[in-house]
């Protein structure tokens, strides 16, 4: 995920869900992932993962809002199985069985063009960005780089992995950062004691 300085959230500012969004970006990522043939279903949900958290990190807002969770693969959208079954029953989206190194691979499939006009400009440019970021993956790499992602390790299995974990860096702290740390830990152990 790309790193830019973005200003603090409020304290009260929430993230609210858009499910048509979620649609969309679905049918989007499914249509310029056609022609990838290590395209399947993980590594569509670890496209929607880094495209949200990308989006939060970049412009402080995710894309789609939506809650992601842990699961042994890696994240995922809470709500993409009855999302993507509401699609099927509209005839927008389908799951196609296709052979890959000897295995069945559900790949997704847009049965309709994706409705850019949900997106902004700039939520279309890092989407772009992130399918080709990913493009020469599979499956098992793609979750291997969320691996990595902290928001992932920290989280119990299916628990709600919070936009905010992709704030925190894994770069080591500065002396500055180190020495400001060791005063805040002093200065907090005297108003302990105090109450104590």
């Amino acid at each position: 995920m790309a790193s830019h300085h973005t200003p603090p959230r409020t304290k009260h500012q929430t993230i609210h869900p858009n499910d048509a969004k979620l649609r969309e970006l679905i049918l989007l990522i499914s249509e310029w992932c056609q022609a990838d043939e290590k395209f399947g279903a993980i590594k569509l949900n670890k496209l929607l993962f880094h495209a949200d958290f990308s989006a939060f990190l970049t412009y402080n807002e995710p894309i789609t809002g939506q809650e992601y969770f842990k699961l042994p693969q890696g994240p995922a959208p809470r709500r993409l199985k009855v999302i993507t079954e509401a699609m099927i029953k509209k005839g927008e989206f389908a799951w196609q069985e296709v052979q890959y190194f000897g295995r069945t691979q559900r790949k997704p499939v847009a049965l309709r063009a994706a409705d850019t006009s949900k997106f902004s400009g700039p939520e279309v440019v890092l989407i772009r960005q992130t399918v080709e970021k990913f493009w020469k993956m599979n499956a098992t790499e793609i979750s291997d780089q969320s691996h990595v992602f902290l928001g992932w390790k920290a989280a119990h299995l299916k628990e709600t992995i919070p936009y905010t974990t992709a704030l925190v860096s894994r770069r080591p702290p500065t002396d500055h950062e180190r020495m400001r740390g060791l005063r805040l830990q002093s200065l907090a152990e005297k108003h302990l004691s105090a109450r104590a």
